[in-house]
């Protein structure tokens, strides 16, 4: 093809001064798949079938031999749409070469034709993003062999060719046909075989593009990154709405890498991947990826329901209006439920009145909807201060249409929750600090023998905090702040019970009188009068039934060192949880008369109980993380200094995340648990973050051998 020169009626731009180019020659390449075709190329997984290759010498403005290469698929079932478009047959590609050989033969022979060239180096030009990103990189990823390095850095042939002619139609609308058209180019599709038009016009079209009315020059070829690099996103930075997706359905022990790894062929935000946990601090399946453009993300958005495994995930995209409901700082947030469903934003402002004016108005508003768009009756509104809050509060079970409304005291937190039962999705990576802290660290569970908390026994395992609110009626006005506690077992799921404190003893007893045997879904629910103290005598492991109280397992005095009952306690986080952020796990334990010389704490298990007896715990409102109340036991000061004086053993830091080993063979060495903890971060100096413990700190530990990960 001898391309003409640009029609006179186009917009020819003078050259633009440009730095020099980065390779001497392109290699033009086209692909298809035994699927889709066109817009839709990758988007349903379909293996790679056909290769058509050129180089093209861009000084000297020559070409090389034009090479097509079948591919053998796994799978070579061709959709209708391929065996109309190609014209290839599952019996043709039978006998062709796997992917890995073609790909062999591809670096081989354009290694052999730059050569004849004369030319040292090239750059991939493919027509848009798809056959790179969408369909090269994730195959090879998921049949685990590597790309050459040529395959992380190409040029965007309709990208390059917008910038070279302005006036053209948008990058996203542009094909090799409608550019070819804009130049004039007088081809005809059906007089080549499939792939090989393709490559000839796309060359045709750099030849116009490099004449002299153009001089158009390959400079900043797109990038693919070659791994994904965690670690923490600076405060500063703003994350853009249009770059975030959620992926729903992920297998509970999928890492950032694997979803990385599923993302293939996509630039994802340096610490992007961000997994999320339920209430009880264990993956639910879910993760928010925060890719480094929209257009990166609209690519993963077509990787919908593609498979992990044996599992598809789901991909979409977040919910912008959460996110700008939330982004409003220094809020009072309030929870109104049980309104009519026809109610709307304007029927909700004149319910507040003049007298409690909403943040912005109808932006203030929020309702929570069903997936399919059904409202729910609740809803969040802010305010700005403190004042207009109560007042709205006033208005506690005052009447809008036909039915009265609850209000509440809310919190960012209890947006994400109420927004996450409904939804079964969380829709925004971070929450901005409420007005009020969501639970002021350090919390401590009162204790005495006032008889002001009430006990609920027999709960449904898949009670809520929600479901104990609404169960109590009225009755949840005279709650304490952070007053609910859901008691888990040992394995960190429901035990069905769960602790209320109450403003006052009259309080319980009144609760306890109106509440006890009262259905919750299909069970009956046992509900006693308690003291703080029998209260955290079961958040710690011990038993309260008709016959008094039972100390947990660690109170028993053949259990316990002679100090420890000088030292408080806190409850014990899940192990499974130790793999999440320190900050929002293991907050220091500090009182308020520790001092910045006080000596470092060590985890402190009693001795002869090297198993863990205390009740795991769940505090109302929980974030939408892990609780940030739970600590561990501080080590009595003999602990400390025994441990302080064993020779060569480090004592190990307060600050900082730290993963108990054990039952680890005794064979184990630094390479396998490194191996074992392989996508996760640890300490910088992977090996001086093993710490092996000698038989003098061990004693200190009670366990077995273990190591200790900082």
């Amino acid at each position: 093809l001898k391309p003409p020169a640009p029609p006179p009626n186009r917009n020819c731009f003078p050259p633009v001064v440009m730095t020099a180019s980065r390779s001497d020659s392109l290699v033009v390449l086209f692909g298809a798949t035994a699927g889709a075709y066109g817009a839709k190329l990758g988007s349903d997984e379909r293996e790679l079938i056909l290769l058509v290759w050129q180089v093209v010498d861009l000084p000297g403005k020559k070409v090389g031999t034009l090479h097509k290469s079948l591919v053998k698929a796994d799978n070579l079932e061709l959709s209708d749409q391929c065996r109309e478009v190609s014209g290839l047959t599952p019996e043709g590609l039978g006998k062709a070469e796997p992917l890995d050989r073609v790909l062999q033969q591809f670096i081989q022979l354009v290694s052999s034709d730059l050569k004849v060239l004369g030319r040292s180096s090239y750059t991939l030009c493919s027509d848009g993003q798809l056959l790179i990103r969408q369909v090269l990189h994730p195959e090879t990823s998921k049949k685990n062999f590597l790309l050459s390095d040529c395959f992380y850095s190409f040029y965007d042939l309709r990208k390059e060719f917008h910038t070279c002619y302005p006036s053209s139609a948008a990058v996203k609308d542009q094909t090799i046909k409608t550019m070819a058209e804009y130049l004039g180019l007088g081809t005809d599709e059906t007089e080549e075989d499939f792939g090989v038009w393709q490559v000839k016009t796309m060359v045709a079209i750099i030849f116009s593009m490099l004449s002299e009315s153009c001089n158009h020059i390959f400079t900043e070829p797109e990038t693919v990154k070659y791994k994904y690099e965690t670690g923490p996103c600076s405060k500063s930075e703003t994350v853009d709405n249009e770059t975030v997706i959620r992926a729903r359905g992920l297998p509970w022990q999928s890492s950032d890498q694997d979803i990385a790894r599923f993302f293939k062929g996509l630039n994802i935000a340096k610490g992007g991947v961000a997994l999320c946990l339920n209430a009880q601090g264990r993956r639910n399946g879910e993760a928010l990826v925060r890719f480094v453009n929209s257009e990166q993300r609209d690519l993963a958005l077509e990787r919908h329901k593609h498979h992990m495994g044996s599992r598809y995930i789901e991909v979409k995209s977040t919910s912008n209006e959460v996110a700008q409901f939330l982004s409003k700082e220094n809020q009072v947030i309030i929870r109104m439920r049980g309104l009519p469903f026809t109610a709307t934003q304007e029927d909700v402002l004149g319910f507040l009145g003049p007298e409690c004016p909403v943040t912005g108005g109808k932006e203030g508003l929020l309702f929570v909807k069903y997936p399919d768009g059904r409202p729910t009756g609740d809803a969040f509104v802010l305010f700005s201060c403190e004042e207009y809050a109560q007042n709205a509060l006033k208005k506690h079970k005052e009447i809008l249409g036909k039915r009265y409304i609850e209000l509440f005291r809310s919190t960012a937190a209890e947006v994400q929750q109420v927004l996450n039962r409904y939804m079964s999705t969380p829709l925004i990576p971070t929450l901005p600090a409420p007005i009020i802290p969501v639970i002021p660290p350090p919390y401590t569970i009162a204790t005495g023998s006032i008889r002001d908390c009430v006990r609920l026994r027999g709960l449904p395992y898949t009670a809520g905090i929600d479901d104990i609110l609404e169960f109590m009626g009225d009755a949840t006005a005279d709650i304490k702040p952070h007053g609910v506690h859901m008691v888990l077992n040992q394995q960190g799921r429901p035990s069905g019970d769960a602790f209320i404190q109450m403003k006052s003893a009259d309080k319980a007893f009144m609760v306890a009188q109106k509440c006890h045997k009262k259905m919750m879904k299909d069970r009956y629910v046992e509900v006693f009068q308690c003291s703080g103290e029998e209260m955290n005598f079961v958040l710690m492991g011990g038993t309260l039934n008709r016959s008094g109280l039972s100390p947990p397992p660690c109170k028993l005095p053949c259990l316990s060192p002679p100090a420890y009952a000088a030292f408080q306690t806190a409850a014990v986080i899940p192990a499974e949880a130790a793999l999440y952020q320190p900050q929002a796990l293991l907050p220091a334990a500090r009182t308020p008369q520790a001092s910045a010389a006080a000596p470092p704490t060590v985890t402190y298990y009693p001795a002869q109980a090297a198993q863990l007896y205390m009740n795991y715990t769940a505090y109302y409102p929980s974030p939408p993380v892990s609780p940030t109340t739970v600590g561990y036991i501080a080590a009595p000061p003999g602990a400390v200094a025994a441990a302080a004086t064993a020779t060569h053993t480090p004592i190990l830091p307060q600050p900082g995340a730290l993963v108990r080993m054990q039952g680890l063979p005794y064979n184990t060495g630094m390479k396998e648990i490194l191996s074992f903890f392989q996508g996760y971060q640890y300490a910088p100096d992977d090996y001086n973050g093993l710490i092996q413990l000698s038989d003098q700190a061990r004693s200190v530990l009670q366990a077995p051998k273990e190591w200790v990960c900082l």
